[in-house]
């Protein structure tokens, strides 16, 4: 059977997931196909993770907001792109995903404001090693029975492995209910405070010691923590397992962000022989910011003109050093085309993954609309026929 391709996933799947390894782009790629799918009429919710700043700014966005905020159509209609869709940007606010399922599972009102107002819980929500992760994937869920949007396209959190996320219920689960927790809340729980004649006399020595250090009031604020949020696991636990389950369904596709270095190479390889062991599959590998090879270099007398022409002194051999500035460059551009042509006919071939798309480097950064809609474009060029018509 033939593999979905780019344009194919943007049309028919409901969540579109970028992974990689930080420092590739996945926050652009993630925008750039979500302005993909918006072209085309899809109502797409872009939930980014780390933006970058200017950009927001240039799409009149508040990059501080973790509001949903709509994209005004006119930027995109003065660059020749007419949004048939609706494009949404969100901006993931951990604590305040983490709040909300706080409020849904506690036992009461008061429980959860208790826990809310805890400062351990300040930690947990913000601090704690896979919550951002998993709350990107709660607040995904949470979105999938929101008829306002055709298509989520998540922009998934740095980590040192791209696949992170997809352990990261689990992982917090076990940490918040390690049977070391569970016994210190139960400690408090029968004794309405932390009593140390409760315990074996080894332990207790070793709170002692603690509270010394501490103060015997930062124990019993732990403790009174961990006992609010036991409460929690029975629907917190399955909300996790419901989260872990959704992210495996057939309506989810993972495309692997990476640069055309070998080391992000690597790790693409990796992630995707990772999804296959899950069951899942990698829809795509997307190499951004590929340099461009085979470019001519002028002349040293053309290359003198050119820059008199744009009003810089020849001065400091100037020509001289953007000449071998030029042949640096295109050095470069070799050797990555060599790596990445060696992978495409091996490790990420098509008998690997279904399709490997390039994104080719842009003189500058992507932090306005006209840059945002060229790395579009190079994703999915047929975007701007289909979103061109009436």
């Amino acid at each position: 059977m033939t593999a979905p391709t780019l344009p194919a996933l943007l049309a028919e799947r409901r969540v579109v997931v970028i992974a990689g390894a930080g420092g590739v782009g996945k926050t652009t790629i993630a925008a750039a196909l979500a302005l993909a799918a918006a072209e085309t009429g899809r109502r797409v919710l872009c939930l980014t993770i780390d933006p970058a700043k200017r950009l927001f700014d240039r799409l009149g966005l508040d990059a501080g907001s973790a509001a949903e905020q709509r994209l005004d159509p006119a930027p995109f209609a003065a660059a020749g792109i007419a949004l048939k869709g609706e494009l949404t940007v969100v901006m993931l606010d951990t604590k305040q995903t983490f709040d909300e399922l706080v409020r849904r599972h506690a036992s009461s009102p008061a429980a959860a404001e208790r826990i809310l107002g805890n400062e351990f819980y300040a930690y947990v929500s913000t601090q704690l090693a896979g919550t951002q992760a998993y709350m990107a994937m709660e607040k995904v869920l949470s979105v999938l029975s929101d008829e306002r949007y055709d298509l989520v396209v998540l922009d998934t959190p740095p980590t040192a492995d791209a696949l992170d996320f997809l352990d990261a219920p689990g992982r917090l689960i076990e940490t918040l209910d390690s049977p070391a927790l569970r016994w210190l809340g139960d400690v408090f729980e029968r004794s309405g405070r932390l009593s140390f004649n409760l315990v074996a006399q080894g332990i207790a020595f070793v709170l002692k010691t603690l509270a010394k250090l501490t103060g015997q009031g930062f124990l019993e604020r732990l403790s009174e923590f961990v006992s609010e949020v036991n409460q929690l696991f029975g629907g917190f636990r399955e909300r996790a397992e419901r989260v872990s389950a959704a992210f495996k369904k057939p309506e989810f596709t993972y495309l692997l962000a990476a640069t055309a270095s070998p080391n992000a190479l690597d790790e693409a390889q990796f992630f995707a022989e990772r999804l296959q062991r899950l069951g899942l599959g990698a829809g795509g590998v997307i190499v951004n910011r590929v340099r461009r090879s085979g470019l001519s270099t002028p002349g040293r007398a053309e290359l003198e003109a050119e820059l008199v022409r744009r009003g810089l002194v020849l001065e400091n051999d100037l020509a001289g050093r953007v000449l071998r500035a030029l042949a640096e460059e295109s050095a470069l551009a070799a050797a990555e085309r060599k790596t990445l042509e060696a992978r495409k006919a091996a490790e990420l071939s098509a008998a690997r993954v279904p399709w490997v798309l390039e994104v080719p480097a842009l003189a500058d950064s992507v932090n306005d609309v006209a840059a945002l809609v060229a790395v579009s474009r190079c994703l999915v060029p047929s975007a701007a026929s289909s979103g061109s018509g009436s």
